[in-house]
């Protein structure tokens, strides 16, 4: 297989781009994991997970605020994308939850597209919305998976969704909607298996998935379809992502591929009371244009990991959880990428990604 090649990268801190506001009931335990994507206006709009009492979380809209170095430097609230309404958002006894949404422009749809994580009576699923503009959303549902080689995918806890912009040719050359997922499989879990690792399961199922939904004759995406080819996309290898990967930031067209900034998970140590510490960094992959399922370049080593008091300190101590990216054409610098991250589950910040303009081939 073709491979591409780069020296060790690392990501620039730009700073926190957003934090809870004081007195403000929506975010009182947290803002964190946004989305991020232009609109039609130009503008670049972050979609945060607000955190309220109870981990009752909605998703955001906020306007990212650029200085005259062209640098993000802080957001203006524009209100809530979701809140939990609809069956499978809501856990009853007033749990559930609307959290860390993905977005694409989906070209042949003509619309974006939201995949977010929702909390329901069943546990966390992947749900779909789209929206013409990126202010108002209106929702299409939870997605469907069929059985993958007699494994129950549909029935499992999911999260991490993220879909490509463009259709994706599937196994059989059928155009479709491509979905990033990480399927939750009984025992995979980083918490269960640092305490029974013998007993955790196939290594293969805790990792990130790619699936494909095949559209209408009319590309329209008003109801839930049902996803019904699976690969499993990429595991768990180096040390610093061993219990657990993830999808993080959406696909983005990087001119070598599909570029992701994902997640990985592992253990760090066990504190005096016995809970073992778990660490989340975020590394790159770029993934094959026409057949995604094909890894060109994975980095080994993490591009970003915990390492400010913020990042090392907070709701969920040591994590940088990447979820949105801005290519930055805009000030004409195609080569660099602003990734919004996650901070210990309480910020977000934001870190910009030098990406080399070629990159040299292997095999």
């Amino acid at each position: 297989m073709t491979r591409l090649s780069m020296k060790r990268l690392l990501m620039k801190r730009l700073g926190v781009i957003m934090e809870p506001a004081s007195g403000d009931p929506n975010e009182v335990e947290g803002v964190l994991n946004p989305a991020a994507a232009r609109g039609p206006d130009g503008h670049l709009y972050l979609f945060p997970r607000l955190v309220a009492k109870g981990n009752y979380s909605r998703i955001g809209i906020a306007r990212v605020i650029f200085g005259d170095n062209g640098d993000p430097v802080g957001v203006e609230r524009l209100g809530v994308a979701l809140e939990p309404e609809a069956d499978y958002e809501l856990a009853g006894h007033g749990i559930g939850g609307c959290e860390d949404a993905r977005i694409n422009y989906v070209e042949p749809l003509g619309h974006y597209v939201m995949t977010y994580t929702a909390l329901s009576a069943r546990g966390p699923r992947i749900a779909i919305a789209r929206s013409d503009d990126l202010l108002h959303w209106e929702r299409v549902g939870l997605a469907r998976f069929t059985s993958n080689r007699g494994i129950d995918v549909d029935g499992v806890d999911n999260k991490d969704a993220a879909v490509f912009p463009v259709f994706i040719e599937d196994p059989r050359n059928i155009p479709s909607i491509a979905m990033l997922h990480r399927p939750l499989f009984p025992g995979t879990r980083p918490e269960e298996r640092v305490k029974s690792p013998s007993d955790a399961g196939p290594p293969m199922l805790q990792n990130m998935w790619i699936s494909y939904w095949h559209t209408n004759a009319s590309h329209e995406l008003v109801r839930p379809g049902k996803f019904v080819t699976h690969r499993l996309l990429a595991k768990g290898e180096a040390p610093w992502e061993t219990l657990k990967i993830g999808c993080g930031t959406a696909p983005v067209d990087c001119g070598q591929g599909w570029l992701i900034v994902y997640h990985g998970v592992h253990e760090t140590g066990v504190s005096p009371s016995g809970r073992h510490e778990l660490n989340y960094s975020a590394g790159i992959m770029i993934l094959d244009r026409e057949h995604p399922h094909r890894i060109l370049y994975r980095s080994p080593e993490p591009v970003l990991f915990p390492e400010t008091d913020l990042e090392l300190h907070g709701a969920v101590d040591s994590v940088v959880f990447p979820t949105g990216i801005d290519r930055r054409t805009d000030i004409g610098q195609p080569d660099r990428y602003d990734v919004y991250y996650g901070m210990a589950d309480d910020r977000i910040g934001v870190a910009s990604l030098q990406l080399p303009p070629s990159l040299a081939r292997e095999r």
